[in-house]
């Protein structure tokens, strides 16, 4: 089945109805109409088999849709590990945690989600199990290079004052705080902050959406935006470049305001010829969507605006693709994949006159829902990249680490676009401290593992000493021995050296017993024999020693099995008895070795980490940050009642 991420909105239950992170619990007819489907093939077939889900983006927006994924395709496999339901997975692979985050109003809130994944390489390892994915770094995808530009402006006058009466409709619900000609909403008890949502949202890209009493301004998106693109059409006027704008907020509608008709004209006054500039809108049928994209391709059509459901799929129209721009921020991370695809695409000629390079431009305005929307991208992409890439090594990770390899991430965007220097310094201070404790686990962890090699190799030494001393002691016991050098059999004290060695056969094939028996003696030393088993507990074979004055046992050649002759078998004890000098010789070596590893492993454990003060001091400083952002959430959260009246006086003047 493929576009699989469209049936992730599979119902579960939770007790967690207050932890954001977790997306929609209701569910869709749809993904339920599929689960029973699935579950009637796995029924049929008795396995977890029947069904095979293709996407481009198997996680798209929330945690659960890995627990929903397994639910469709491994029901059997979540019985065995006695996972029963959404709050069971949670508990083994997730953590709660509460830290700063932006509300729609760009205030800073302590909130709590699923931020934190323990047993990741596990949580990696289960998903590999049903799934076989590929970037277009693995196969080596000839696709141009990104390049992030992130614009970001101060808010209007208009704008300005509009967050200020969505901060106080947002704590009063009182809709005459808004100031708008708008018809109050017959929901807003219900629905107040999907409302201030839904206004800060329009807000953010241009005030003329919340009202024709709004004006426009040099300084909007739209205006800022308006320029770019010229910029860009100037730029590349030598090679036709094309390129593609999103909003998936006011959409082209005839005869209606919107912000592409708005940004049209301004870019119609500029210089760029109308028809250079369409709307994915337009083109209703399937032959005008074909003849649009040829005409992109040919640089007859310089500029397309679209959004992300018309323009972000099922589009080939990258040939000549140098930019895209993002007027709005989208929820989801896949969103703005998605859309970047347009251009960062397989067949893009800018590699031969534009660098190899497609510039990403997204726009932001401070102080707005822009800030509020990269915080819910920040807190979605980190997980998704890592559990997708399946390079996975540590035991846990958080969402809100920054990804070095991509440059700024969006929590440097949320820093940003708040315009809050300490939730800036936060965000750089966590990442130069999980950097560092990093250093410092690997650090710890060389030195403990020096510690023990330390301590094994001082044992294994005096192991191999005694041995040494222990040899040495049976050579002298040998040598002095004069009596007869003849193996001497219990049960065949008379025996010729043919009837021995017969007899021995007979022991090694009818003994059973792990313990040692005594089975002769040769020159005054006891001879040994014993049973070995496999690991499933069946009979292998007979080992046979000779057990010396100092309480070794010296085995039979290498493997402890006798000769095939009889008569080489009853020498079998002068045999191993010869070996003792090479015995030595390879203990003495052993020795050696792990003599001679032992002062570079103490030098390991005698350094110390260098990084040791700089970490404490960043964790110090961060702390104190922690504790400046803690004061004005407090003093942000105090009645005005409370505020004494010089203070008050102060900030009216």
């Amino acid at each position: 089945m493929d576009l699989s991420h469209m049936f992730k909105n599979l119902m579960f239950q939770t007790r967690h109805n207050r932890v954001a992170g977790i997306g929609n619990t209701k569910g869709s007819q749809r993904a339920m109409n599929l689960l029973f489907a699935i579950r009637d093939i796995q029924h049929r077939t008795g396995r977890d088999l029947g069904a095979t889900f293709l996407s481009g983006t198997v996680v798209v927006n929330a945690l659960t849709e890995l627990y929903v994924m397994f639910k469709y395709l491994r029901p059997r496999e979540l019985k065995r590990q006695q996972i029963s339901c959404f709050d069971a997975w949670a508990a083994i692979f997730t953590k709660k945690t509460a830290d700063y985050e932006l509300n729609v109003t760009g205030s800073i809130k302590r909130k709590e989600r699923f931020r934190t994944y323990i047993k990741v390489p596990e949580l990696a390892m289960f998903l590999r199990e049903i799934t076989d994915y590929r970037t277009a770094d693995m196969i080596n995808l000839d696709v141009p290079e990104k390049n992030v530009r992130f614009l970001s402006h101060a808010p209007t006058i208009e704008q300005e004052e509009m967050i200020g009466r969505l901060v106080s409709f947002a704590g009063s619900g009182n809709w005459e705080d808004l100031g708008l000609d708008m018809i109050e909403p017959d929901n807003l008890d219900k629905a107040k902050m999907l409302i201030a949502t839904n206004v800060a949202r329009k807000m953010a890209l241009d005030m003329r959406l919340l009202g024709e009493k709004f004006s426009d301004d040099a300084g909007n998106k739209a205006s800022i935006c308006a320029r770019t693109i010229y910029d860009y059409y100037v730029r590349s006027a030598a090679n036709k470049g094309t390129q593609f704008v999103f909003s998936d907020l006011s959409t082209y509608k005839p005869n209606e305001w919107n912000i592409y008709t708005d940004i049209k004209e301004k870019l119609i006054r500029l210089g760029i010829p109308a028809d250079e500039i369409q709307f994915i809108q337009c083109a209703t049928t399937e032959r005008a969507r074909k003849r649009l994209f040829e005409d992109m391709n040919s640089g007859r059509v310089r500029v397309l605006f679209g959004s992300t459901s018309m323009l972000g799929t099922g589009v080939n129209a990258q040939q000549r693709a140098v930019a895209v721009h993002h007027l709005e921020i989208p929820w989801r991370p896949a969103d703005m994949e998605q859309r970047n695809g347009r251009a960062v695409r397989k067949g893009n000629t800018v590699k031969l006159w534009g660098g190899n390079v497609v510039d990403i431009v997204i726009y932001g305005t401070e102080k707005t829902l822009d800030a509020y929307k990269f915080n819910l991208l920040k807190n979605k992409q980190m997980f998704i990249n890592q559990i997708n890439n399946g390079t996975i090594a540590v035991r846990r990770i958080d969402e809100d680490s920054m990804d070095e390899d991509n440059g700024m991430n969006f929590a440097e965007f949320v820093a940003i676009l708040s315009g809050n220097t300490d939730l800036l310094n936060k965000a750089k201070f966590d990442n130069k401290i999980m950097q560092l404790e990093k250093e410092q686990a690997i650090f710890k962890k060389e030195r403990i593992r020096a510690e023990r090699k330390i301590a094994a190799n001082t044992e294994a030494v005096g192991k191999a000493e005694r041995i040494v001393a222990q040899v040495k002691q049976d050579m002298e016991y040998i040598a002095s021995y004069s009596g007869s050098r003849e193996t001497l059999l219990l049960n065949l004290p008379q025996a010729t050296r043919e009837e021995t060695g017969r007899e021995l056969h007979r022991i090694a094939k009818t003994y059973r017993g792990e313990a040692y028996r005594t089975i002769g003696s040769y020159i005054g030393l006891n001879l040994l024999v014993s049973s070995e088993y496999t690991l499933s507990g069946s009979f292998d074979r007979n080992v046979f020693f000779v057990e010396g004055v100092s309480g070794l046992k010296y085995r039979c050649g290498v493997s402890g099995a006798l000769p095939l002759g009889f008569a080489e078998s009853a020498r079998y004890p002068q045999a191993a008895l010869e070996r003792m000098p090479s015995l030595i010789e390879k203990q003495q070596k052993q020795i050696a070795m792990l003599q001679h590893e032992i002062p570079t492993l103490q030098e390991i454990t005698a350094r110390k980490w260098s990084k040791a003060e700089e970490l404490e001091r960043l964790k110090q400083e961060c702390k104190d940050l922690q504790h400046r952002i803690d004061g004005v959430l407090k003093e942000a959260e105090r009645p005005q009642s409370e505020v004494p009246e010089e203070e008050n006086t102060v900030r009216a003047a």
